[in-house]
């Protein structure tokens, strides 16, 4: 720790006290949400021609082929901005086939790495195109409600849409009915699915299924197959033991930009902060410290961590924590239940991010 950081108890010469999310209540405008809709930063700088094909599975070489080809066939006037409004210019023609792509295939084959290809390779303005989780088009409907998301999302040339969960039957049906809204604009889609409940271990979904549970939506969407190892389903990797209390406290006061937050207190300040809210909770945040991480005590807690788990991961954000080991936040009836890939996700998630964190303890 530098000799100009103070630490409670030790020294009253303190520069700046960690900064903490339980005191943030972010109020996000509707135009911020839209325009964050974009390939996280952990996805910025890919593109197509930096996804490496396995030589051995032909059917990753012809995806990029695809998804380029679909990515050309995506520009026209209203790409450039110039017919914005569409009630000022003529729409433009949709071109012939479907308006969307489904990416099918495996964990670890690099469906995101495509998916966020995709978006950067189709000629139009950022703010004409969206790139999202299907958690993050829910949070969307839920902030600006079903006809303005309507309204906003149909003047954009493309929507992206990554890990479409299919375990919610509610949420599959807002999303389908939102999608058709916009496929009847001349929006085109792309999208990548989550395994069903009791399909975990299979590691894939497989276009059939998806394409049923969206039922009208799926003669829009042509399947593009991905074969290749599942590199990242070979079981979690084990959670680096948590430090102390007083080892997580130094490292915040050590560290410019963090957080210093008692966990059980974080996931109650979760329950009044909109989960389309998460990413703007940790604007300008260097890394989280969390001191006391317990077992999430009921599902709709757990459900909203996910959430911070996965803007914390997009931001590339480090966590240190003291207390249990993050493989140890669900209870067995969670990650036995219809939402276990969301918690595996989230444990995947945040192990990655404790591991970024190990450099911190070393101040």
């Amino acid at each position: 720790m530098s000799s100009s950081t103070a630490f409670p108890g030790q020294s009253p010469l303190a520069e700046t006290a960690p900064l903490s999310l339980c005191a943030r209540e972010p109020h996000v405008p509707a135009d911020r949400l839209v325009a964050e809709m974009v390939p996280p930063p952990r996805f910025d700088s890919v593109r197509f021609d930096t996804y490496v094909p396995d030589p051995n599975q032909p059917s990753q070489s012809e995806a990029v082929t695809v998804l380029a080809g679909f990515a050309a066939g995506l520009g026209g006037a209203h790409a450039t901005g110039a017919g914005r409004r569409r009630w000022f210019s003529k729409k433009p023609a949709a071109p012939a086939g479907p308006r969307g792509v489904y990416l099918d295939g495996g964990y670890g084959v690099g469906k995101t790495h495509l998916l966020a290809s995709l978006w950067h390779a189709t000629p139009a303005e950022p703010s004409l195109k969206a790139f999202g989780t299907f958690v993050e088009l829910t949070n969307l409907v839920g902030a600006l409600g079903f006809q303005q998301t309507v309204r906003t999302l149909s003047e954009h040339r493309l929507l992206c849409i990554d890990e479409f969960e299919l375990d919610d039957p509610g949420d599959t049906v807002l999303v389908s009915s939102l999608l058709s809204r916009l496929v009847e604009a001349g929006v085109a889609l792309a999208a990548t699915s989550n395994t069903l409940p009791g399909k975990l271990g299979e590691g894939r979904f497989a276009a059939a299924d998806f394409l049923r549970e969206i039922q009208g939506l799926s003669a829009h969407f042509r399947p593009l197959r991905i074969d290749g190892e599942d590199y990242r389903h070979r079981g979690l990797p084990e959670a680096p033991p948590p430090y102390d209390d007083e080892q997580v406290t130094r490292a915040a006061y050590a560290t410019p930009g963090a957080s210093l937050d008692d966990f059980p207190g974080l996931l109650d300040h979760l329950a009044r902060v909109h989960p389309s809210r998460y990413g703007a909770l940790t604007d300008g945040i260097g890394a989280v410290c969390l001191t006391g991480v317990t077992a999430v005590p009921d599902q709709s807690t757990a459900l909203r961590l996910v959430v911070l788990a996965d803007r914390l991961y997009d931001r590339e954000v480090p966590v240190l924590a003291s207390g249990l080991p993050f493989d140890r936040l669900f209870s067995d009836e969670m990650l036995n239940g219809g939402y276990r890939k969301k918690y595996f996700r989230a444990i995947s998630r945040l192990t990655a991010l404790a591991r970024d964190a190990k450099g911190l303890v070393a101040q």
